[in-house]
């Protein structure tokens, strides 16, 4: 075997490692998704420190103690990427992408002053990265997946008349895929493919002090969540490449990752009834990432488990937004948020060309009756990015460019 091809199948650690890290995320660092309710979207998540709605369940439970009576609430957000890939050498390519879909559901029930309760059903990492099936970095990746599904009960309790105290509970379920292609060299490119799920459990806590009638502040913490992974690897060897087939069964693998613990907080100012302005800041433990074992049922190219280094940091992230009620019936928001990205040089690749981000948000509210309707959009400009030889050689050595969509919907009904 030549030694380009015994680098391309020292068991698929590539494979394993882009499924979990290949994904173009809503304004977040890493592969977090924070597109969790309209309202908050318009205001690029200022709402830390001041009730927005049942959302709340997801950014501060304290707050669901300032929701008066039962609300439920329902929400997607279209997340619409678009990037761009020039080579060194001057080629180009562009992802193949189509739109996605992260959606949400809020149930919050006030019993009486002190005591509250919540449920919450999420995506909070995931999305993914598509590319051409002939681009220049196929043999890193083509496409990457990951979806997450969070079921979050939570409960809150006044302590005081200005203090209130808020817990959850995560259960993370994740499904994840990756697809590439292996340069089998004289024999053709062999495709390649890895599917696995797995589930894991966290909990969250959150804090909201009214420091006077028109100052408020507020903190949330969501602790690490470890998943554990099983899958299946799957390879399409064409006929050229029969002779390489017995280096390549399709067998199952395992392997484990830890999503980041995160903390935010924010100061909300009223400056009137009608107009609430929150600045923010967000911190993501990516550093929990630092690398990732497989373990293969049977070899491939001769071993059945590898490490691959990933050298994550932790990352800020920072937002101001507002809301402002023109009257009973209509409220205008907008924000904007800056945010650090975790992926250090040296392990920089295509599955997820992120980078530090800007994004810049506008939203309206319209209630009537018992509903609200919350529309929201967002232009996230991810700044660019040069991947030079790394980790993983040369191979789409280039320019990045990068951009998302977002346009949020959700609808609140309250009892």
């Amino acid at each position: 075997m030549n030694i380009r091809l015994r680098r391309a199948v020292q068991i698929p650690a590539l494979v394993l490692c882009l499924m979990i890290c290949g994904t173009q995320s809503g304004f977040a660092s890493g592969f977090g998704i924070f597109t969790q309710g309209a309202d908050a979207l318009g205001q690029a998540n200022a709402v830390t420190a001041h009730a927005d709605g049942p959302s709340a369940v997801f950014f501060n439970p304290a707050l669901l103690t300032e929701l008066p009576g039962t609300q439920v609430e329902i929400g997607t957000t279209a997340v619409l990427p678009s990037r761009d890939f020039k080579s060194i050498s001057g080629d180009t390519s562009d992802n193949a992408d189509t739109a996605y879909f992260p959606s949400t559901f809020y149930l919050t029930h006030q019993f009486n002053n002190c005591f509250s309760a919540g449920l919450g059903v999420n995506n909070p990492f995931g999305l993914g990265t598509v590319w051409e099936s002939d681009w220049p970095g196929r043999f890193i990746a083509t496409k990457s997946r990951i979806t997450t599904f969070n079921i979050n009960p939570s409960v809150a309790c006044r302590i005081s008349p200005h203090i209130s105290l808020g817990a959850g509970l995560d259960i993370l379920l994740l499904d994840a895929k990756l697809k590439n292609k292996i340069d089998g060299g004289p024999f053709g490119e062999i495709g390649q493919e890895f599917a696995g799920d797995g589930e894991g459990v966290g909990f969250n806590v959150g804090l909201l002090v009214n420091l006077t009638e028109a100052l408020s502040f507020g903190a949330g913490y969501r602790s690490e969540i470890k998943v554990d992974i099983d899958g299946r690897a799957k390879f399409d060897i064409p006929g050229s490449a029969e002779p390489l087939a017995s280096l390549f069964p399709n067998t199952g693998g395992q392997t484990s990752i830890t999503l980041p613990q995160q903390v935010t907080a924010g100061l909300a100012y009223r400056i009137s009834p009608a107009w609430v302005v929150e600045a923010g800041l967000r911190w993501e433990g990516w550093s929990s990432f630092q690398q990732l074992k497989i373990t293969l049922d049977e070899e491939v190219g001769g071993e059945t488990t590898s490490v691959a280094p990933r050298n994550w940091h932790d990352t800020w992230a920072y937002n101001i937004g507002t809301k402002y009620r023109l009257n009973d019936q209509l409220a205008v928001m907008a924000g904007y948020l800056y945010g650090q990205n975790p992926i250090p040089d040296s392990t920089f690749e295509p599955a997820i060309p992120d980078s530090d981000t800007h994004l810049f948000t506008a939203g309206a509210e319209v209630a009537f009756d018992n509903l609200k309707l919350a529309l929201a959009y967002g232009f996230q400009l991810q700044e660019d990015r040069d991947k030079t030889t790394n980790l993983y050689g040369s191979i789409a050595d280039g320019k990045y460019e990068n951009y998302l969509h977002l346009v949020g919907v959700s609808l609140t009904c309250v009892f």
